[in-house]
């Protein structure tokens, strides 16, 4: 199916081509550039987390429990960022699955990163 212009129908696209797809691996380390505060990032990480179990073990450190393994997050806070003349928080983010399965990690990934979305994708 299409639209009147010709463009595909997004549900009749491929999955892969679909915009609102999410990431389909993630590595048991990485790290993230998050346009937040920490305690912006803190507020939403009870909910981010849902019921897994979790524990801040540092200023700037948590753990969440996530099935038999368990994740790693540290942060810290960067320079905003200055477009013109707003200015922008970000921080940096550091993942680290220890003992977690791939498919553990991608389920809880997958909610992690749709709450996390903040207005504009």
């Amino acid at each position: 199916m299409c639209w009147p212009s010709g463009r595909p129908l997004p549900a009749a696209e491929p999955a892969s081509l679909h915009p609102l797809r999410l990431q389909a691996h993630y590595p048991a380390t990485f790290s993230r550039e998050h346009g937040c505060t920490p305690a912006e990032w803190l507020g939403w990480l009870p909910g981010a987390v849902r019921a897994q179990a979790w524990q801040r073990t540092a200023d700037t450190q948590a753990v969440v429990q996530v099935g038999a393994g368990r994740l790693v997050i540290d942060w810290q806070a960067l320079p905003p960022r200055q477009i013109a003349l707003a200015r922008l928080p970000r921080m940096q983010v550091h993942y680290a699955f220890e003992q977690v399965t791939d498919d553990e990690r991608h389920a809880f990934m997958r909610y992690f990163d749709l709450f996390m979305q903040r207005g504009g994708g």
